[in-house]
């Protein structure tokens, strides 16, 4: 008789995320809940322009129709599609700057009303208009071999892309944040009136 103990992970805690089916692709490594409200993509109204540059790398891209939402086999194709191409530049890097954390259940077609909520079907992830997916980095590349590689990736992808540099403006929604052109002597001194 062989014991059960002895085996390798038997008796290892499994975390359950809807199935194995899509375990080669991004996924979170542990979720509170499989099942999530669908929710909506986000618009930015704030004045917030986080997300919108670059940080890591040299040239990228940044979302510049609508927002969309992405799923996890989206961004790895374009991912792949990204390395092929900039392979032949030793040290180059690839950074992906969203993540799909957002778990999306799917009914059969034709199902009747009730019986709760679909089973999990992949991952994805909202991104609203602006946000920079891709950036390329990590060597100096030149910019048609980095032109060449985002755009065969935002071919890949369900919505329109603009490439940008490091000198790019940020973007708040469909515009540009121009940086503020004030007087010197208006911004060396700020006022202190608070009223009559």
């Amino acid at each position: 008789m062989f014991s059960l103990s002895r085996l390798p992970g038997f008796f290892s805690p499994q975390i359950s995320l809807g199935g194995v089916r899509f375990r080669s692709q991004l996924a979170p490594r542990r979720v509170q809940n499989v099942k999530r409200h669908k929710g909506r993509i986000p618009i930015p109204t704030g004045g917030s322009t986080r997300g919108t540059t670059l940080a890591f790398g040299d040239w990228g891209i940044r979302i510049k129709g609508m927002g969309v939402r992405f799923t996890a086999k989206q961004l790895m194709t374009a991912e792949e599609v990204i390395k092929r191409k900039i392979k032949v530049v030793k040290g180059a890097k690839v950074y992906l700057r969203v993540f799909p954390d957002i778990p999306v259940c799917i009914k059969g077609n034709e199902t009747r009303m009730g019986k709760g909520k679909g089973t999990f079907e992949f991952w994805a992830t909202r991104v609203p208009t602006g946000r920079v997916i891709f950036e390329i980095g990590g060597t100096p590349i030149r910019e048609e071999l980095a032109r060449e590689a985002l755009r065969q990736a935002a071919d890949k992808l369900p919505t329109t892309f603009e490439f940008v540099t490091r000198q790019s403006l940020p973007r708040l929604g469909n515009m540009l944040v121009q940086p503020s052109t004030l007087p010197a002597s208006m911004s060396s001194t700020p006022s202190t009136d608070l009223g009559p």
